[in-house]
């Protein structure tokens, strides 16, 4: 049975708390290893080790720490392949969407090797006489990540790339779900020339989370999950005065207006609601057409795509459309969802529910649901389902599209399909959410943008993700200096080179 203990001062560390969690395959529903939950004093350890390395990784200059990044990246292609592979044998996911997984960690490396610039402090002269204000930026010290199962690569990367190469160490604790990548990532980033103890990857559950949010040592909070736990993360670690941003839910509409292109609003749907098995937090859920005639159509274009979803494991090959659940766990809650939606009075027009595979029976797979009459009262129109469940919701006209979006609880991303340029604009200038895309149906910005949750999908003002995450993971300390007299011209200044 593999082992997977915790990664400290550049070296695996066996766990010693005697506190264990299986890791599944969630294929075939076999535990594949055994990932250690850290104690407090293991944490602590990992905290006293950052904080040792902190002071001479802070000192080196910026060139040489994008150079690292430099270096990252091209490991991360080098073994593209190997970590595709680790993920979705713990996660799930079909190969292409692990490496896309793996991808849109490696585009946040890619920008942070532009730190020497992005770093730069401001200056002001002659602000007052003969005095000049100059501000820098500086690292805070030591900053943490407390990241989810379903993106094992991308969001660790979010979350570590931009505090390192600030001049921070870093303590990442991943989901213990699918730990394998998260360990991988550590070799890789002190392969590319991190010093032992900049990155430390503990692994845990809510002791470790709590240890992480009560430790005076560290500044600086990331956290992506669920909203009630976004919360509490937020409450606790903004008590304790650290910088606190995390992501929470999400329920993402689909706009589709009356002269949309219907065959590429239904491609949209397929990818962007059952991809991944709807496992992701920019996943669209609900599909709002405008008109009963747009509804209709819709309907008739998408009940047989979904009806013809292939759904296999990660070693079927690449024309799977999604995989497993991650676990047990997640498959019961899915069936859940779906049965209370009938309850509720949603009309299921693709039951996925029996779902089952010759030789993966014990998986834990799901077929594609797709319901259609939901009504705003519904637990699957309010709550985050996290599975291969599209829900679609009937609007009478474009008010009421835009208010069904607006009205939700949650805000991360909407998408509208449409022709008309007007309607576009008008829905983009409105719509209180984060991520807009016209007819683009995951509107994920690249690495330098922000990735911005807004209402109960994020909390906090900084993110750390793109340029934000120059401002989250570093001070800026304004200086105000009068320069005394007595420099006479000619005089000779010696500026020390960077090594």
């Amino acid at each position: 049975m593999k082992k997977i203990g915790h990664f400290i001062g550049g070296k695996h560390v066996e766990g010693t708390s005697g506190r264990e969690a299986d890791v599944f395959n969630p294929a075939t529903g076999e535990v594949q290893a055994k990932v250690a939950l850290a104690s407090a004093a293991e944490l602590n350890a990992a905290i006293a080790n950052a904080k040792a390395a902190q002071p001479a990784w802070a000192a080196t200059n910026p060139q040489k720490r994008a150079r690292v990044m430099m270096k990252f990246v091209d490991l991360l292609h080098r073994d593209m392949d190997k970590l595709a592979e680790a993920l979705s044998s713990e996660h799930g996911k079909t190969m292409p969407d692990a490496k896309g997984d793996v991808i849109r960690g490696l585009e946040v490396a890619e920008f942070c090797i532009g730190a020497p610039h992005l770093l730069k402090g401001e200056f002001t002269e002659g602000a007052g006489p003969g005095i000049d204000i100059h501000s820098v930026r500086q690292p805070l010290g030591i900053a943490a990540g407390i990241t989810p199962f379903n993106f094992p690569a991308m969001i660790p990367m979010w979350k570590f790339c931009p505090a390192i190469v600030c001049g921070n160490a870093f303590i990442l604790k991943p989901s213990e779900r699918d730990p394998s990548v998260p360990m991988m990532l550590a070799e890789l980033m002190l392969e590319a020339g991190v010093p032992p103890g900049i990155l430390n990857v503990v692994n845990g559950d809510k002791e470790a989370v709590d240890g992480i949010l009560d430790h005076e040592d560290i500044s600086a909070v990331g956290f992506v999950g669920s909203t009630a736990i976004a919360e509490y993360v937020y409450s606790r670690g903004c008590a304790n005065g650290k910088r606190v941003q995390c992501f929470g839910g999400a329920k993402n509409h689909m706009i589709i207006m009356p002269d949309a292109d219907l065959d590429q609003a239904v491609d949209a749907l397929i990818g962007a609601g059952y991809g991944a098995a709807g496992e992701r937090c920019m996943a669209i859920s609900v599909a709002v057409p405008v008109g009963e005639d747009t509804a209709n159509r819709l309907m008739e274009k998408l009940t047989p795509r979904v009806e013809n979803l292939k759904i296999a494991p990660y070693t079927a090959g690449d024309d799977a459309d999604f995989g497993p659940l991650v676990t047990k766990e997640a498959h019961t809650r899915v069936k859940g969802y779906v049965d209370a939606g009938i309850k509720e009075g949603a009309k299921l027009v693709v039951d996925g529910r029996d779902f089952s595979m010759q030789g993966y029976e014990n998986g834990y797979f799901i077929g594609g649901c797709l319901f259609d009459n939901v009504t705003k009262d519904m637990s699957i129109y309010k709550e985050e389902i996290f599975g291969p469940v599209l829900s679609v919701v009937r609007a009478k006209g474009y008010e009421e599209a835009l208010d069904l979006a607006m009205s939700h609880e949650y805000g991360n991303g909407v998408a509208m399909f449409t022709r008309d340029g007007d309607a576009a604009r008008d829905f983009a200038a409105r719509i209180n959410i984060g991520m807009v895309g016209i007819n683009v149906p995951i509107p994920v910005p690249l690495a330098y943008y922000t990735f911005g949750g807004w209402k109960r999908s994020g909390f906090g003002d900084l993110n750390q993700h793109g340029p934000d995450a120059f401002r989250f993971y570093t001070r800026t300390k304004t200086i105000t200096s009068r320069w005394p007299s007595g420099i006479k011209d000619g005089a000779e200044f010696s500026i020390p080179t960077m090594g």
